[in-house]
């Protein structure tokens, strides 16, 4: 039997939303540890060329980016095809991409709801489907990017909280159909990166969040790849889990 904690040279990752913010330090954490990346994005060029073109620097032909809009199937699907000639095989996936913005239920509408669940639940979904063969033929391994309001909720933040949730429980029902060959696990993100939606937060919500936090401070974009990596490498054990990294704010402080 293969064990998965084995060496990462010539293994390929596809990051969705890899250009910027996490998705970029994801990126980098598992280029630094070996992997060949492919860096997806939607509107970043400018920032996924950039990043291609400092990770080639170091390592030659190692990444390399791809443009999708996730909201379209057809690119969903294209973007697996792609993934696949470009090195001849994926090993990881990593469903990063997410939109996230405010929609109060006074504003909601069914476009706003098609935009947060096929970005944070759909397209993970597919791209899951159309990576099926060379994941299992690899004995690879998919990380989601949900969120803690999954089984909290957020005010304000319905759809998108929904959304997440429907991507925790793909996270478990993926986990048992793809056993026993690939496997598949997702971090929970706390306080990381404050929003950029319009309007932002205010520092009143900042310190109000931070309270509720055990740590008592924001975590970093490395906090979330360390625990990617960390899942993907070294947990060969672990599959259908759901790892927090909120600096304690779980524990109803």
């Amino acid at each position: 039997m293969k064990i998965m904690a084995k060496n990462s040279v010539n293994r390929v990752a596809l990051i969705t939303g890899g250009a910027v913010r996490i998705g970029a330090a994801i990126v980098r954490h598992l280029h630094a540890a070996g992997y060949r990346v492919l860096i997806h994005y939607n509107q970043s060029q400018q920032s996924a060329q950039h990043l291609v073109g400092e990770l080639n620097t170091v390592r030659p032909d190692s990444a390399h980016c791809l443009q999708a809009d996730l909201l379209d199937l057809e690119q969903v699907s294209t973007l697996a095809q792609e993934s696949i000639q470009q090195w001849g095989q994926v090993d990881v996936l990593i469903n990063n991409a997410s939109s996230f913005y405010p929609v109060p239920l006074a504003e909601l509408s069914a476009a706003k709801w098609d935009v947060m669940l096929g970005s944070n639940a759909k397209a993970p979904l597919f791209l899951c489907h159309h990576l099926q063969h060379t994941l299992r033929h690899q004995e690879g391994s998919i990380v989601n990017i949900v969120d803690s309001t999954a089984l909290h909720g957020l005010a304000d933040f319905t759809p998108y909280s929904m959304a997440k949730a429907a991507l925790a429980n793909m996270t478990q029902a993926l986990a048992r159909e793809f056993a026993p060959t690939v496997r598949v696990n997702a971090i929970s993100p706390g306080a990381i990166l404050w929003p950029e939606y319009a309007g932002g937060i205010s520092e009143i919500e900042k310190q109000k969040r931070l309270a509720h936090t055990a740590l008592g401070r924001i975590g970093t974009p490395d906090d979330i790849a360390h625990a990617v990596l960390f899942l993907i490498r070294d947990a060969s054990y672990m599959t259908g889990q759901i790892i927090a990294v909120d600096g304690g704010a779980g524990l109803g402080i």
